[in-house]
């Protein structure tokens, strides 16, 4: 399972990345910033986000209300030094999934993180498959061709896993764009070729056909 921790305390955060690490066997991302978690967030899939709430640049709770306000739904548990509840509700109106009070110990980490596992369904060792001796990573930013591996970047596996998911039909470049873009943020007909050019080099040329006129579709 990939996970970010945002947390500036840097003996607390190297305690529970290695935590993280060696008991559980997750893939730790770890930032010290708000700017720089929004920066990983927007570039990679996580299964789940730790993030403290008092940390420089932009504060935990707004980079909460950011992820959400991008309709990215990756599990959050808020990590969280104030006794005061008001802190509590703010974080649960701006969208996450669990909190964790300081002082704790890594039991209790562990059972938080167990609880949203279940209720998410998350499970490190699942793997999708592309066929032809190809699969996503459970974290889906890495893609296994024979045995090669290539690290994605977050709209190339969510183009991946689209056209897997409507695989035999074909998909043009509107209905990626309304699917997996935002509004404000809608790429032109080119840069959908870049992704897909990008991707065919990765699985190979004869995975993607291009239907002329029509759009793209997955073998």
């Amino acid at each position: 399972m990939k996970v970010l921790l945002l947390e500036d305390d840097l003996i607390l955060s190297d305690i529970i990345s290695s935590f993280l690490t060696q008991e559980c066997g997750f893939n730790v991302t770890h930032v010290e910033d708000g700017e720089s978690a929004l920066d990983k967030v927007n570039n990679f899939n996580f299964d789940l986000i730790i993030l403290d709430i008092n940390v420089p640049k932009i504060p935990g709770l707004e980079v909460l209300r950011q992820i959400r306000e991008y309709k990215n739904k990756t599990p959050i548990i808020v990590i969280t030094a104030y006794q005061d509840t008001t802190y509590l509700k703010r974080g649960f109106r701006n969208g996450c999934d669990d909190y964790i009070k300081k002082p704790f110990d890594l039991e209790e980490l562990d059972l938080r993180i167990k609880n949203i596992q279940k209720r998410f369904g998350l499970n490190s060792e699942s793997k999708i498959d592309l066929g032809c001796e190809s699969f996503l990573a459970g974290d889906k930013n890495r893609l296994y061709v024979g045995d090669k591996i290539f690290q994605l970047s977050k709209k190339e596996s969510e183009i991946i896993l689209y056209l897997n998911l409507h695989r035999g039909r074909v998909i043009s470049s509107e209905e990626l764009i309304q699917n997996l873009w935002e509004y404000e943020s809608m790429p032109s007909d080119a840069t959908i070729r870049v992704y897909i050019k990008k991707i065919r080099n990765i699985l190979g040329k004869d995975r993607i056909q291009t239907i002329r006129g029509s759009g793209y579709c997955f073998e």
